[in-house]
This record gives C-alpha cells, sequence and structure tokens, in this order.
C-alpha cells in the first residue's frame, strides 16, 4: 500500500507526535508498504523534499500565519496549506491510505475532489483547558468525515466525546526494555522529560525540588526537553535540551518526572518509578483514565511530587512492586504492534 500521513511537524523537529509518525512509518515500510509524510516546513534550513529512512518526506513552505488589517486579523496560513496540496494533488490522488495526525482539516476541501478515498485521522492529546469549543467540534467533525480514527488515550472521548474505533497510549522501542540495567543510578536524582510549559506541569516539578532538597539537600535534577519555561530553570539544576536519545538517558536516574505518555511509557521500561503532576481536569482524567494510572505516582502538587520523592529516596524497595508491574505492562507497547494496529485500522474499513 501507498500511505500518505498528514501531520503538522516531523523530524528533525522533536516531540510525542513526530515520534510517533516517525516509528509507525518504519515499522509500515519493514512490511512492504511505501510511506509519505507531508508535515510544515517549521525552519528554512530544511529541504522542501527528502527521504528520511526510507520515509518521503514533503515540506510545506508555510509563511507569515497571521495578518492584521486594524482590529481585523486574518490567518492566511490553512490557506497556504490547501493550496500547496492542491498543486501537489498527485501524492493524495495516488495514495491508497490518507491518514491525518490532528490535521484533519487539512484534507477538507478534497473529501469533496476524492470522495472514495480512504482516509482516518488519530487524536493525539488536547489543545488546552479550558478547552474550546471549536476544538470539540473540530474533533467531532473530523470523526464523522473520517473513516475511522485512533485515539491516543480514553479521555479524548470523555472530553471531546469522540467514539474511537481503537484507542491507545503510543509504544516505546524494545530496546529500552534493556538499557536501564546496564547504567548505573546516580542516586538522589531525578530527571524530567518533556516540554517546558503547562502540559507538562514543570513549574510544579521544579518548585518540588526546592522541598526536596530541604531534606536532601544533593538532590540531583536534569533537565530532558525545552520550552517558554526554560528561563525558569536556576540553581544545581542540569538542563539538556531536546536530543534524540532523551529515553537511553532515563535509566541512568532514580526517578522520572514525566507527564504525557511517551515520555512515561519509556520509564516504565527503564523500570524507573514514575511521578506525574496534573493541574486541571482534563489532565487528571487524562492519566488517572489510562490503564497504567496505577503503576504511576499521580499527583497535583508541588508539596505532594516532593513527599513522593522523599519517601522514596528513603525506602527503596517502596516502588519495587509497582516497577515491576509497570514494566510487564510497557513491555507489549511496541511500535511493531502500534503498526499493527494502524493496519487493522485500514482493514477493518475495507473489508
Amino acid at each position: 500500500m501507498k500511505i500518505l500521513f498528514l501531520t503538522r511537524l516531523f523530524y528533525p523537529h522533536i516531540g510525542g507526535v513526530e515520534k510517533h509518525v516517525s516509528e509507525v512509518s518504519k515499522v509500515l515500510i519493514e512490511k512492504g508498504h511505501r510511506v509519505i509524510v507531508i508535515t510544515e516546513k517549521h525552519a528554512e534550513t530544511l529541504k522542501d523534499r527528502e527521504r528520511i529512512e526510507d520515509i518521503e518526506v514533503y515540506r510545506i513552505p508555510v509563511g507569515k500565519n497571521e495578518w492584521s488589517f486594524g482590529k481585523l486579523r486574518i490567518n492566511f496560513k490553512k490557506f497556504e496549506i490547501w493550496l500547496w496540496l492542491f498543486r501537489n494533488r498527485e501524492l493524495i490522488q495516488n495514495a491508497d491510505i490518507v491518514h491525518a495526525h490532528d490535521v484533519f482539516f487539512w484534507y477538507f476541501p478534497f473529501l469533496f475532489l476524492y470522495p472514495r478515498k480512504k482516509v482516518f485521522v488519530t487524536f493525539h492529546g488536547y489543545e488546552s483547558y479550558p478547552l474550546k469549543s471549536k476544538d470539540i467540534i473540530m474533533h467531532k467533525v473530523s470523526e464523522k468525515l473520517s473513516m475511522g480514527n485512533i485515539c491516543i488515550g480514553d479521555f479524548i472521548q470523555k472530553w471531546y466525546g469522540t467514539k474511537p474505533t481503537y484507542v491507545t497510549y503510543g509504544a516505546v522501542g524494545i530496546f529500552n526494555f534493556q538499557f536501564s540495567i546496564f547504567n548505573k543510578t546516580r542516586k538522589k536524582s531525578a530527571v524530567f522529560v518533556g516540554r517546558l510549559d503547562e502540559q507538562t506541569g514543570f513549574l510544579t516539578y521544579l518548585e518540588a525540588v526546592k522541598k526536596i532538597r530541604e531534606k536532601f539537600p544533593d538532590f540531583k535534577l536534569t533537565v530532558f526537553g525545552d520550552g517558554k519555561f526554560k528561563k525558569k530553570i536556576e540553581g544545581e539544576i542540569e538542563f539538556k535540551g531536546f536530543v534524540n536519545n532523551a529515553q537511553e538517558e532515563i535509566g541512568k536516574y532514580g526517578i522520572v518526572f514525566a507527564s504525557r505518555y511517551l515520555s512515561i511509557l519509556e520509564a516504565m521500561a527503564a523500570k524507573k518509578p514514575v511521578i506525574a503532576v496534573y493541574d486541571s481536569p482534563i489532565k487528571e482524567d487524562y492519566l488517572k483514565m489510562s490503564p497504567f494510572a496505577k503503576y504511576i505516582i499521580v499527583v497535583n502538587s508541588a508539596q505532594e511530587v516532593a513527599g513522593k520523592v522523599i519517601s522514596l529516596l528513603n525506602d527503596p524497595d517502596e516502588s519495587r512492586v509497582m516497577i515491576d508491574k509497570s514494566f510487564k505492562w510497557a513491555k507489549n507497547q511496541t511500535w511493531e504492534n502500534l503498526g499493527a494496529l494502524y493496519l487493522r485500522l485500514w482493514n477493518k474499513i475495507s473489508n
């Protein structure tokens, strides 16, 4: 099959959706399928077209997103995308499957041009809290106009009213099941993995570190990620930024601070205790409605984070049973299995 993925961002941009699309694409290619990814050109230095590990990547050169005329603001970005897709519509025309990752609106005009095209969508995460009515409507419209969907998390059905064809929580590389036993864990340490913004609870973790150091002054925090709260980092905190191999480093630390599915899965596969923070009702459901919620520590304040860390440092064996169970669950969440889920979705509709 010739599969066309639509996604706002893709490698070399680093993020959960980007990795999801990349790893699933590799699995599909190994099974003999051809995969084309259309994405935005997020940096001028990137090529308009290239091949990355046998994935054919096309980048849409979007310009200035918004123009202002007094109080009137017009966003032209979607029109630039639609125009580029129309000019390159043979990519859609020749595809056996078109699958959008969140950006189903990219495909709206082509529903009329190719009414029989098999088109699907994956819903990743959520935009913000509180949810905006336009985002809820967009989910419902995308669900109704597509032939099937994959929801990343059960919370999506509750908050968006989306009826999922399949639900998944992502996947983790098989190598992660082994690397932690080869790394010497740094005692009295934690690692944060994710974007430095509201949705990951980064500021809560920073505040917790101050409280932890009142009890353990030599407690270390290392940060893998980037974002608008980078400027909030101060004191003895090691900042690594976004790196491609962050998951390979998790095994070096005693505790993992993570509040997004991908990072949580990687930590569980590395046999590390996970402390996940929520600061809104939707994030609470995002975490607590997951099948692995009982295998991680879910809290909503810096005081709770600090208390759990101090407890784990005083009694390292406290989380052993939880870690063993989380590992058993995580080791079945492979990219191979996720790729098979996509094929099952597409074949289900075909049959």
